[in-house]
This record gives structure tokens, sequence and C-alpha cells, in this order.
């Protein structure tokens, strides 16, 4: 059963990330801030979760949260700042567009640049811990598959509708044939 809050502070912030080990494509972030008595039944990691799902989730997510954000950072980004720096570039973008500034951020995971005069506390499989964190790694992985969706319509030999632009056997067969697109992150090893 995941816990609704770390601090017991109303305004405490989930924050999550996808994409993070991806070949092609931004990384995402979400943050979130939800109600104390937001407890969907399926509400989980969004790994844990079907795609079906988690589209569910993430409108219940977005009707019922106090406050809701996606940041993200682009591959351009990534390159110049590394993927660890990058992903919390996306986290920061998540923050600073909530409509109401957060009390605490609970991040999932085990690093985190701080935010300025937001204190935080990071939680290993925190989105398999706590609600808000689950929430955000549900709008991340929602918002980023979208994306990638959109890509896959612009480059349809690598699949990423399928795939994402994570590293499976399909998309690296596709690499070798056509060669890496613009989204892909040239700073990973692509083969």
């Amino acid at each position: 059963m995941l816990l609704a809050s770390h601090t017991g502070l109303s305004r405490e912030a989930g924050l999550d990330e996808a994409g993070r080990g991806c070949l092609a494509g931004p990384v995402f972030a979400a943050a979130v801030i939800l109600p104390p008595d937001f407890a969907p039944a399926y509400l989980n990691d969004s790994k844990l979760m079907t795609a079906r799902r988690r589209e569910v989730i993430r409108h219940e997510i977005c009707r019922e949260a106090i406050a809701w954000a996606v940041g993200e950072a682009n591959t351009a980004e990534i390159a110049a700042i590394n993927i660890a720096q990058a992903s919390y570039l996306a986290m920061h973008r998540a923050v600073a567009l909530l409509a109401q500034r957060p009390e605490h951020l609970i991040v999932d995971g085990n690093r985190f640049r701080a935010y300025p005069d937001i204190e935080h506390t990071c939680f290993i499989k925190g989105d398999g811990r706590y609600r808000s964190i689950a929430a955000a790694s549900v709008l991340a992985k929602t918002f980023r598959d979208d994306r990638m969706h959109e890509l896959a319509r612009e480059y349809p030999m690598y699949g990423w509708e399928q795939n994402a632009g994570y590293p499976t056997e399909k998309h690296r067969a596709a690499i070798r044939e056509y060669g890496p697109s613009e989204h892909h992150r040239m700073g990973f090893r692509l083969l």
C-alpha cells in the first residue's frame, strides 16, 4: 500500500522521471501534489502498470491533483550536461511549472540536485512507496510516451511507438540499418 505523505505537509510534491535509460528522445519528469485522500486502486510505479491502466490513472491524477506539471530536457541538453543532470533539469522545470509552490519535495532515486529554497528527500524505489511519486511516475511515463509516438510518425523505422527509445534489439537493428537520427543520444552506446 502506497503512503500518502512523508512529511505530512499539505504541499509535498512527488517527483519522478522517465526515459533516463533510452537511446533516443528527451527525458521527461513530473511533479505532483496530491490531496491526502487521493488513493486510486491501481496507482503504482508506472513500470508495473499496463499502458491502459496508466492512461486511466493519468486522467484521474490530472483531474484530482492539487497541482501537477511535466518538464523535459531534450537530446541536445542531455548531450551537453549528461543524462543525470538533464533528469534534474527536467524535474526542476516541472517544479517551476507547478501552480502551487511545494513545501517539500520527495524524489524517486538516490540523488537530486537541490531545488532553490525547497527541502527534498530522496527515496530509492520511491515510486513504489509514495502516492505522489507514483503519480509523478505515471505522468512522466505517459507524457514521454506521447512524445515518442509523435516522433515515431516522423521516424517510423525505429519503432519508437513500441520501444519508446529504449535499447531493444529491434531498435538497435534499425540504428545499424538506417544510422542514428537527430533524436538519438549520441553520447550513449547506440550499438
